[in-house]
């Protein structure tokens, strides 16, 4: 089967669905049954990509924009002419017009959950396109049981439409340091839903007792409102102890892995979470917001704490720092936890959905 796939975000800097993109290809490239097929990836600008050997990837590189515009009409056009078997959407939306059985991923309904945290334009066209997709598509592709229940209940969709494949950890390598430094590291991209300035402040309140304490923060700034995360940290004692940097390239955030002795990820609401369960593949002890899905994904292998209460957070942080027993029980807790997981079971799960929707051609 020709089987054809939304590339967009693996331009530029990938991060998110980027990054499930590479590890998708990567697998499929290592299974028998995913090699029978051919795939086709559309672009909107020529890139630099690593394609795996032994996959069939023809590149269609289709210039004019990257967003709205390039996905509904553009897109769609290439889909008519070239007339794969299904076409998979990564990212949310898809072509309304697509001529072919559509696979959509919706990884969470963050913009229906908690609109007020989306610039008015960008809410519309999330919730609009999000609904005329999922109602669209064959099926709907998310990444943990969390947010089948947040589609079914925001978007109506039925449960057999929504097919749950839950991620695996794919960040690089932790590089091993000659010690674990007095560090916390936080990776993401930078939303206010995910409480960087309690973050700061917790660690300020640590760094009392501590003053070697210091925060990597590794992540694009996407809050909305704008938050001044350096002036929150002049105002708790962190100055010139956190580092913002909004994108490093894998050796350098393996380096960090390395050197990190705590991981936090305070986040109100997430599909999944995935680099918090990135940390703990990487020997990194894990502070996490204490939500549902947060649970689901890094069960008993992190501390869960109130994403507002700055006393809890530097508690569990001071914990994950310097108690030997809090992180050796931690780091027991990884191997269960990370066991449910791996980007093989990715890779043939997320194909079977997509030759299912492929079956199902009109």
């Amino acid at each position: 089967m020709r089987l054809a796939i939304d590339g967009r975000e693996l331009c530029g800097r990938p991060t998110g669905v980027g990054r499930f993109l590479s590890h998708l290809l990567a697998a499929w490239a290592m299974l028998p049954d995913a090699r029978e097929h051919e795939y086709l990836l559309y672009l909107p600008e020529a890139a630099a990509l690593h394609i795996p050997p032994g996959l069939r990837v023809h590149l269609r590189v289709i210039p004019g924009g990257s967003g709205t515009w390039w996905e509904q009409v553009r897109l769609a056009s290439a889909v008519r002419r070239d007339r794969p078997d299904v076409l998979f959407c990564p990212a949310y939306t898809a072509p309304l017009t697509a001529p072919v059985p559509v696979v959509v991923a919706l990884h969470d309904v963050s913009f229906l959950a908690h609109p007020e945290w989306f610039p008015a334009r960008s809410r519309l066209r999330r919730r609009l396109l999000a609904r005329l997709s999922a109602r669209r598509a064959v099926s709907v592709f998310t990444i943990s049981e969390f947010s089948r229940q947040e589609i079914m209940s925001r978007l109506r969709v039925a449960r057999d439409r929504v097919r749950v494949v839950p991620l695996a950890p794919g960040g690089p390598p932790a590089i091993p340091a000659p010690a674990r430094e007095p560090m916390v590291l936080y990776v993401g991209s930078i939303f206010n839903r995910r409480h960087l300035p309690e973050l700061i402040t917790a660690c300020g309140r640590v760094s009392l007792g501590h003053p070697e304490v210091r925060l990597e923060v590794v992540g694009e700034d996407r809050t909305y409102p704008p938050q001044d995360l350096r002036a929150v940290a002049a105002a708790c004692g962190m100055e010139g102890r956190l580092s913002l940097r909004s994108y490093v390239p894998d050796e350098e955030l393996g380096v960090l892995y390395g050197k990190a002795s705590a991981f936090a990820f305070l986040s109100d609401y997430e599909g999944f979470g995935l680099t918090p369960l990135e940390a703990i593949a990487a020997g990194v002890p894990a502070v996490a917001g204490d939500t549902a899905v947060a649970r689901e994904v890094c069960a008993d292998a992190a501390l869960y704490v109130p994403t507002r209460d700055v006393g809890a957070i530097a508690a569990a942080l001071e914990l994950a720092l310097f108690d030997p027993d809090a992180r050796q029980r931690l780091l027991a807790a990884a191997p269960a936890a990370l066991a449910r997981y791996s980007w093989e079971r990715v890779g043939r799960e997320t194909l079977a959905v997509l030759l299912d929707a492929a079956g199902r051609r009109d």
